[in-house]
C-alpha cells in the first residue's frame, strides 16, 4: 500500500463520519450524506481501498467511537439500522469493482453502477431491519 492510498482511505473515513451528521430533512424523515460518501469511496478509491475505508468506518463505530448517527459500540450490531452499515461495505466493493470495469465512463453507466450499489444497501439494510425488529427487539413489522 502506498501512503497516498492510505491517506485517501483515511480521508473517506472522515468524510463518511462527517456525512453521518449532516442531516437533510425530507418530510418526516431525514437523510444523511453517509450514502453519498460510501458510494464515492468505491468509485474514487476502487474496490480494495474503498471497501477498506468503509470497513474501517464501521469498525471504528463498533469498537466504541461515536461515528454512527446514534453513537457507537458493539451493541450497535443489534440495532435495526446496522444492516445498512454492513451494506455500505459491500456497496463500496461493488461500485469500485464495476466502475473500474467500465470501458465507456459516462453518466448513464455510472448511474447504473451506483443504482446497483444502492440496491445492495437497501436489500441488506431492510433485511436486517426486518429480522432485528421481529426477532430481536420484539417490535414486529410486516414484510
Amino acid at each position: 500500500m502506498k501512503t497516498r492510498e492510505l491517506v485517501f482511505a483515511a480521508l473517506f473515513v472522515a468524510l463518511i463520519t462527517i456525512g453521518t451528521f449532516v442531516r437533510i430533512p425530507i418530510g418526516a424523515d431525514f437523510y444523511t450524506l453517509q450514502f453519498l460518501f460510501t458510494l464515492l469511496a468505491g468509485l474514487v478509491l476502487g474496490e480494495r481501498f474503498g471497501t477498506m475505508a468503509v470497513a474501517a468506518y464501521v469498525l471504528l463505530g463498533l469498537i466504541g467511537v461515536p461515528v454512527f448517527a446514534s453513537g457507537g459500540g458493539i451493541g450497535y450490531l443489534f440495532q435495526p439500522t446496522f444492516g445498512y452499515l454492513a451494506g455500505f461495505i459491500i456497496q463500496a466493493w461493488f461500485c469500485g469493482k464495476f466502475s473500474r470495469r467500465l470501458t465507456n465512463i459516462n453518466f448513464k453507466n455510472l448511474f447504473v453502477v451506483n443504482l446497483g450499489g444502492m440496491l445492495i444497501v437497501y436489500v441488506i439494510g431492510m433485511g436486517w431491519l426486518y429480522i432485528v425488529s421481529n426477532f430481536v427487539i420484539d417490535a414486529p413489522i410486516t414484510f
